[in-house]
């Protein structure tokens, strides 16, 4: 049996928001273990169709095992997200699932390298059979100037100045490898001083983010999830912070309103009406109920949205 389990979350709200039917066709771009996708099989029972995508490999083989009860309902891709306009047709999906950032196997397994609870290499790939640069090969070779940018942009993190500088001087005495040696050097540069969140916590995510291109892949998937959606199609999107919240607004908000105007500065005299090509269905986020948090503490940065294509028949 495949070691990789998740519990998914916002499962109800997600059930909701897609409201899966028979002879209906879905598709899962973060499958993962199959949490989600089992529930949209069984709420879509005896013939609603599910394509799910993974860019990890051991999650697509746990996601296998768990949908063998449901063989003939759904296919499998190896791939990111943003690949989904290789695998379905325009406008035939009913309903997209995107639920972004890093799962708990993923966190727990030391090595895979992303997590600083425990001591492993400094990988952080998400799926290390396609290649791709490492965590480590970011902090080693990367420009003080960029480590800095990548700390600010992607972690928020307000000392990523003092951080990337402090890189700079360890990889000249030795090399980082190891998630133990990174976070050690960044509580000794930034100490926690009783905070709840420790301080290797926004560092990690933005090397995480970049080594994965994870707000790249979001751009170009919900571009690709646009295409893929028919007329009343649903876009369900759990994000787990602000960065990927903003990426989604900013997809949304030109294809929300009803109106279109040239260059950069929204000017009322000058729009120009047009049919919006989506619709907010869950703008203010739904996030986990009080229940589920008890169970699932890791559920508590999660907020969903969901977004509606809009056209004939929606």
């Amino acid at each position: 049996m495949n070691s990789f389990t998740h519990n998914p979350v916002l499962v109800a709200e997600v059930l909701a928001a897609l409201a899966p039917m028979t002879g209906r066709r879905y598709l899962d771009g973060t499958l993962g273990g199959a949490g989600h996708a089992v529930e949209i099989l069984k709420a879509s029972s005896p013939a609603g169709w599910l394509l799910g995508i993974d860019r990890d490999g051991t999650a697509l083989a746990a996601a296998a095992e768990r949908l063998a009860p449901f063989a003939g309902r759904y296919e499998l891709r190896h791939g990111t997200f943003d690949r989904m306009g290789e695998w379905v047709e325009p406008g035939s999906c009913d309903g997209v699932l995107l639920d972004l950032g890093v799962s708990s196997p993923q966190l727990d397994h030391p090595g895979r390298g992303f997590s600083f609870r425990e001591d492993g290499p400094l990988d952080m790939r998400m799926d290390p059979s396609s290649g791709g640069t490492t965590a480590a090969a970011w902090v080693n070779s990367a420009a003080v100037e960029e480590l800095e940018r990548i700390f600010f942009e992607y972690g928020e993190e307000p000392r990523a100045r003092r951080l990337a500088r402090a890189i700079g001087e360890e990889r000249n005495v030795q090399p980082l490898t190891s998630t133990r040696q990174l976070a050690a050097l960044i509580e000794r540069t930034t100490p926690r001083g009783g905070a709840r969140l420790h301080p290797a916590t926004r560092a990690f995510q933005a090397l995480r983010m970049v080594v994965n291109d994870e707000l790249g892949q979001l751009r170009r998937g919900l571009e690709a999830a646009l295409l893929a959606l028919r007329p009343g199609g649903r876009l369900a999107v759990i994000t787990f912070h602000s960065l990927e919240v903003r990426v989604l607004k900013q997809f949304a908000r030109p294809l929300t309103l009803d109106y279109t105007f040239d260059g950069e500065i929204d000017v009322p005299e000058l729009r120009r009406p047009k049919p919006p090509e989506l619709r907010w269905v869950v703008r203010r986020a739904q996030t986990a109920s009080d229940a589920e948090l008890a169970a699932n503490p890791r559920a508590r940065s999660a907020q969903l949205r969901v977004l509606e294509r809009m056209g004939h028949g929606s």
